[in-house]
């Protein structure tokens, strides 16, 4: 798998000689650069160490105005070069360079003592010593130190084998799967348009596919690749890549922009940081505290929200959130580094936990929900994830940036903890999956809302799916609604008659007064046929007042017996069908009715003929024209 080295250290240290010494290429390809003899921006070369083995080199700055440079270079390394004078020793630039390694996960390197032949060995010695001495508490403190000469050629050879080794040693872990790599450089090369350079941080990408730049959310196409400076098919994680993209001019892109596949990042406003506050700070880090936030190759501006603190001492790690301006893209795991907005030094080092951050109110049950993201691993993981979302679920896609596993093992995990009923998959066309708590937590709620309509209109037979989600599931997305009635159904714990729900103990009982009424009620209804009683009529008929029939006229809607036609007319369904059936023989005859025809039909007055023709359109079986009606379709 290929392997990239960065350099770090002090200007005037000799990286960018050390790195011309190795690989025969000048990384200072800048007239600025060639003029005041500094590096400036990243350089980038290469060694083929043997056949088969090319190792991608990173040259940095040194000079610590353009730390921001060597930060975006470094975030690309999987081991570091640490060059020191041996005429000077460790320096400023030194120092914050390794906190830069350290803060984004660098674990692997070696250091190289250049400018021997300008120190006697006395003096050689009492730096190795020292430097020893600084190294012991940092992740090289086992690492090769190696005195070396880029113009004497003096231990060169040796410097080599020691990068060989580690590069042959070396297991990266990057995902094949999410293919992601932020921009560090852009520009124009004539007759090709607008290329792209970086380091293929995850994934691979081929001549052809379709890409998207974020945040932006710009589709493009790639139209050709160079890996190490050479026409290539495709690139993969761990490679320096440049890709000449079709369609953008260089004023759409701006360094520290990510490119990936469409729809498989996720811009957001805040971030969910695990943040460690550097031991060398100077002082604590405060809530809201403005810094000046690195993410890969990109530098912007953020303030720091501690949500179970106010101050963040030298030393100490927590649980924060990161708010930006404009959108970012990250994914869990993703290392970043934060220096202090004034005067400019690193102070801080971060590891994305929720890339897709919501306001989380501080001091709040929520905040331990997140610290366990800190710690969590795979379905725990998975599981954390969900339950920040609640009700509102995730995609697979979003999963898949919020636990950084591969797409197959994460549909794996998924599967298992789905047949243990830990998390449910509610919406298969858009792949959303809520925990198995909030299922729990809905299905509860259902039950118990449907049995307060039961103690609330006993005599109801249940409550159609419409008035269900219309007082229950307001907020609840519409899938996830019926997933979970769906759930209660085939489990029986909710009965489904006609379009009605009801709980299986549910029973309407009248009592006896009100199923004499029914009776009354069903019998004038029977007989007045398709001339019944308005309402009012009904009421001085029984001498009874609304409120004490309403409920009984419902029941009898619930049952199928009456059909209300307005707040005025119910007819009994055995007349409402008849005359439908006497509608529609009318009309294939003589394809259209007026109300006069419609009379005429049925020796109705208008106060009948009027609310039947419109409940007739309601109902799809007329369609009204004019003042005429047809038959919607023909049967």
């Amino acid at each position: 798998m290929p392997v990239i080295m960065g350099t770090a250290g002090h200007i005037d240290h000799g990286k960018t000689t050390l790195v011309k010494a190795l690989t025969g290429i000048d990384c200072d390809r800048l007239v600025e650069e060639k003029k005041r003899g500094i590096t400036i921006e990243l350089g980038f070369a290469f060694i083929d160490l043997n056949p088969g083995m090319r190792l991608g080199v990173i040259d940095v700055p040194g000079h610590e105005r353009f730390v921001k440079n060597m930060v975006s270079g470094a975030s690309g390394i999987d081991f570091v070069l640490l060059v020191i004078a041996a005429d000077e020793g460790v320096m400023p630039q030194t120092r914050e360079h390794l906190d830069v390694c350290t803060l984004l996960g660098v674990k692997t390197g070696l250091v190289a003592l250049t400018k021997m032949d300008m120190a006697d060995p006395e003096w050689l010695e009492l730096v190795r010593e020292d430097v020893a001495d600084y190294l012991k508490n940092t992740f090289l403190k086992d690492a090769p130190v190696v005195p070396v000469s880029a113009h004497t050629g003096e231990g060169l050879s040796e410097l080599l084998e020691n990068i060989s080794i580690i590069s042959r040693e070396f297991k990266p872990h990057r995902r094949s799967d999410l293919f992601r790599l932020p921009m560090d450089r852009i520009f124009t090369m004539r007759g090709h348009g607008t290329v792209i350079t970086g380091t293929t941080v995850s994934g691979r990408i081929s001549v052809g596919d379709e890409i998207m730049v974020y945040p932006q959310k710009i589709s493009s196409k790639v139209r050709s690749i160079q890996v190490h400076g050479e026409q290539a098919g495709e690139s993969q994680a761990g490679m320096r890549t440049a890709i000449n993209l079709h369609g953008l001019e260089v004023e759409d892109l701006d360094r520290g922009f990510v490119l990936a596949r469409p729809g498989t990042l996720f811009p957001s406003k805040a971030w969910d940081l695990e943040l460690t506050h550097l031991e060398s700070a100077p002082r604590p880090l405060k809530h809201r505290t403005q810094v000046h936030f690195h993410h890969g190759a990109k530098e912007v501006l953020a303030r720091i929200y501690l949500l179970d603190r106010e101050k963040l001492e030298p030393g100490e790690s927590c649980v924060c959130q990161v708010r930006f301006e404009d959108h970012m893209s990250g994914v869990y795991g993703d290392r970043c580094v934060l220096r202090s907005y004034s005067p400019l030094r690193t102070i801080a080092g971060a590891r994305i936990i929720n890339p897709l951050g919501r306001k989380v109110k501080r001091f709040s049950s929520e905040v331990k929900i997140l610290e366990k993201l800190a710690g969590a691993r795979a379905e725990e993981l998975i599981h954390v994830q969900l339950e920040l979302v609640g009700i509102s679920g995730l995609t697979l896609s979003q999963l898949v940036i919020l636990t950084d596993l591969e797409n197959k093992e994460l549909q794996k995990k998924l599967q298992v903890m789905g047949g243990r009923q830990e998390v449910f998959l509610v919406d298969k066309e858009n792949r959303i999956y809520v925990s198995g708590e909030v299922v729990a937590r809905l299905e509860k709620d259902m039950l118990e809302q449907l049995g307060e309509l039961h103690r609330k209109h006993p005599m109801r037979q249940g409550a159609s799916r419409g008035e269900l989600a219309g007082k229950w599931a307001r907020d609840i997305p519409e899938k996830l609604f019926f997933f979970v009635l769906e759930r209660l159904v085939r489990a029986e714990r909710i009965i489904s008659e006609q379009e009605y729900y009801r709980l299986p103990e549910h029973r309407v009982s009248l009592a006896a007064d009100q199923e004499k009424l029914k009776k009354k009620i069903t019998g004038t209804y029977v007989q007045s046929g398709i001339q019944p009683p308005t309402v009012k009529k009904l009421l001085e008929d029984l001498s009874l007042e609304m409120k004490e029939v309403l409920p009984v006229l419902k029941l009898l809607q619930d049952e199928k017996f009456l059909v209300k036609i307005s707040e005025e007319l119910y007819f009994s369904n055995e007349a409402v069908e008849e005359l439908k059936r006497k509608i529609t023989s009318f009309l294939m005859k003589s394809e259209e009715m007026g109300p006069v025809e419609f009379k005429e039909l049925t020796g109705l007055s208008r106060k009948y003929a009027i609310p039947l023709m419109e409940f007739m359109d309601k109902e799809k079986l007329t369609i009204r024209i004019g003042d005429k009606r047809k038959l919607r379709r023909k049967t």
